[in-house]
């Protein structure tokens, strides 16, 4: 008896926890336009819970109540949902396999259009220009790098990184296949690295989100990594349906390595172009 009064109090708390989150999101939506009601619930979940956690809130109910009440709660909220923790050269074998698969099929096009979706800080979008500017195309590339946080965006433009994240960034360039010394790439000042102005120039950052803005340009390389995962399969689906509509024929999709087109009604409109790195070519 004791077991099933436990289990029925478990039920219960989960079903309080499930409608504050219901209430959290659509009040967040309703408030400041931000939609994070189709997100995956077991990682929305633990990453509210976190945030509670950090900023000392004992329910889902406090938070929403300072999160409506108090705009910089807010920014601090939005920013622990949306924040992921990455490098330069994240996966350096994604980047040899950008310049083995993808940069042959660039290098045909005048112009190169390219989408980071979900920039975050930018470190993509840099190593991005590296490779591009070693591979003898970069000048006639445009990299639109976009996230709908705000904050991140500004510290992407800065192009300033800490020093001490160097020694990391390095060892993944070598391994991606870089050609030159990657010290000669910043300038060290203090305690922090700074981007060379050359790579920085070719890089429009920009806000957009993926669950509420539309398309807003067509491009031959999009890059979407480790952000589809957060969200539910609905969700999934539409943003695929906005990558899709952004895409240029034969354009390359490039996405994380546990996510995939498979079982998704554009698997038909694709072909693998590197089934390991997650890379697939538009058809037509």
């Amino acid at each position: 008896m004791k077991d099933l009064d436990s289990n029925n109090t478990l039920e219960v708390k989960d079903e309080i926890e499930s409608i504050e989150i219901d209430l959290l999101l659509d009040g967040i939506y309703r408030r400041y336009g931000y939609d994070f009601r189709s997100y995956a619930s077991a990682s929305i979940r633990r990453r509210i819970l976190k945030f509670a956690e950090q900023e000392g809130l004992s329910t889902i109910s406090a938070v929403q109540e300072a999160v409506l009440h108090q705009s910089s709660m807010m920014d601090k909220f939005v920013l622990s949902l949306t924040v992921n923790v990455t490098t330069m050269f994240r996966d350096p074998a994604f980047f040899l396999a950008i310049r083995k698969s993808v940069v042959p099929i660039l290098k045909t096009y005048p112009m190169i259009r390219i989408w980071d979706a979900g920039c975050a800080t930018g470190e993509e979008a840099y190593s991005m220009a590296i490779v591009l500017k070693e591979e003898g195309i970069y000048d006639r590339c445009r990299i639109y790098a976009t996230d709908m946080n705000e904050d991140v965006l500004r510290k992407a433009k800065t192009g300033i990184f800490p020093l001490s994240h160097m020694k990391e960034f390095t060892d993944n360039y070598i391994q991606s296949g870089g050609k030159t010394s990657f010290s000669d790439y910043y300038t060290a000042k203090y305690d922090y690295a700074i981007i060379n102005q050359d790579l920085r120039q070719n890089i429009i950052f920009a806000q957009h989100n993926l669950v509420t803005d539309k398309s807003f340009n067509e491009f031959n390389l999009v890059l979407i990594r480790n952000v589809l995962i957060y969200f539910n399969e609905e969700l999934r689906a539409k943003v695929l349906d906005l990558l899709h509509e952004s895409m240029a024929s034969f354009g390359i999709l490039a996405l994380g390595k546990r996510e995939s087109l498979k079982f998704s009604k554009l698997e038909s409109s694709y072909e693998e172009l590197d089934s390991a790195m997650k890379l697939y070519k538009r058809c037509a």
